[in-house]
């Protein structure tokens, strides 16, 4: 089982890097896996940019599902979407009890305009899937509670604060979705305790939402696709599609990501653009600048790679498939990326150049990466970069 990693900043990041320096978006700072698949008792910290380093086995995945899960959950996704395979996350050594349920237990810390809020959840996966407790708190109080109360009844018994003159209130929720997500439609705000309730809870789900899971697959980024929605899947399989979007809208951002390619990948690199075929798909290439132009795929899994996650940090929540909560505006929201295997494949140049690019883009307070290595001892002397080290 893991014990409970202690975090490792390579370096301290300056006050442009920090979370404090951008206090009006909403960002997750901790992650507790307190009994998730091979975890017990785990505490991740997360900065800007965070690598989750470690052996395989360790639960650098499991870590970033539970994440992916809360998540989908913020976003006011069902428990089955956001765990499509609750018996996995149940711990291996967990024993049922006299009615034979067994489950697991997670939770996150946000920090934002609210100051620290924690959130904690505990599902059961057997014999039915369902949230049997979760606890919102903020400045030691807690804002909301729910358990369960009628295991005969698909619903949980919730009361949340209210520091007003009238007792707490008590009411039901259905029990496979996150109350706090569900606290505008019953909290009124009529009273400072109540604000103070709905301003914890917009805080802990603005900053789970807005989550991109990727893991490039080179496979599925060699041949030409089909022109379709110019949304980046978390395979990147439809990279070329992007790309045809991506060129003729923000040339800024195309000549950074022109510069980065060029910076991880062999030969001269002029430009990167997608063409269109006679069958009305479209394909990837890189111009070399002296008319020859190479097709993606031809280049090597790790350069395919490189290029696909350098694309994921230069463009945003409207190029990334992903849920931005709409009624928040685009300055206050945090986009998070999820990177599984984040140095596979890569040479010792391309991590380097990858590293200094995620670095850039996590100081402007726009985007967060949370990447999970082998080893992060290459990352030694980047400015900003939190190692969180586990072990088997």
């Amino acid at each position: 089982m893991t014990q409970p990693p202690a975090a490792t900043p390579l370096a301290q990041p300056g006050p442009p890097t920090g979370g404090a320096a951008h206090p009006g978006r909403p960002r997750i700072t901790e992650l507790r896996l307190s009994a998730f698949a091979g975890h017990r008792r785990a505490a991740l910290p997360f900065g800007p940019l965070t690598l989750l380093a470690g052996p395989s086995g360790c639960g650098k995945s499991s870590a970033l599902r539970a994440y992916e899960a809360l998540a989908r959950l913020g976003g006011g996704a069902a428990l089955g979407e956001a765990f499509p395979d609750p018996v996995a996350c149940v711990p291996e050594r967990a024993r049922p009890d006299a009615q034979r349920r067994r489950g697991f237990r997670i939770g996150c810390t946000s920090d934002g305009p609210a100051g620290p809020v924690r959130l904690d959840v505990a599902v059961q996966a057997e014999p039915h899937l369902r949230v049997v407790g979760e606890r919102l708190t903020a400045g030691g109080l807690v804002l909301l509670q729910t358990a369960l109360r009628d295991p005969g009844k698909r619903a949980v018994q919730a009361a949340w604060h209210t520091a007003g003159p009238a007792p707490v209130p008590h009411g039901p929720l259905p029990d496979d979705r996150l109350g706090t997500a569900l606290l505008p439609l019953r909290v009124a705000g009529a009273t400072p305790g109540q604000r103070g309730v709905l301003a914890a809870a917009e805080q802990m789900v603005v900053a789970l939402r807005s989550v991109f899971a990727c893991d490039p697959d080179p496979g599925r980024m060699r041949g030409p696709v089909p022109a379709g929605s110019g949304r980046l899947l978390g395979g990147c399989g439809n990279l070329a599609d992007v790309l045809w979007r991506t060129r003729a809208e923000c040339a800024r951002r195309h000549t950074q990501l022109v510069a980065a390619v060029r910076a991880g990948c062999a030969g001269p690199v002029a430009d990167v653009l997608a063409e269109p075929s006679a069958d009305g798909a479209v394909r990837a290439v890189l111009d070399r600048g002296d008319g020859i132009r190479t097709e993606l795929g031809r280049l090597g899994d790790g350069e395919l790679r490189y290029v696909a996650l350098a694309l994921v940090l230069l463009t945003g929540p409207g190029v990334l498939e992903v849920d931005p909560a709409g009624e928040v505006p685009a300055a206050l929201q945090t986009l998070t990326v999820l990177a599984d295997g984040l140095d596979r494949g890569l040479d010792p140049g391309q991590r380097r150049e990858l590293l200094r690019l995620a670095a850039r883009m996590c100081e402007r307070g726009h985007i967060r990466l949370v990447g999970a290595v082998s080893d992060a001892s290459w990352a030694a002397g980047t400015d900003g970069v939190t190692v969180v080290h586990l072990e088997p």
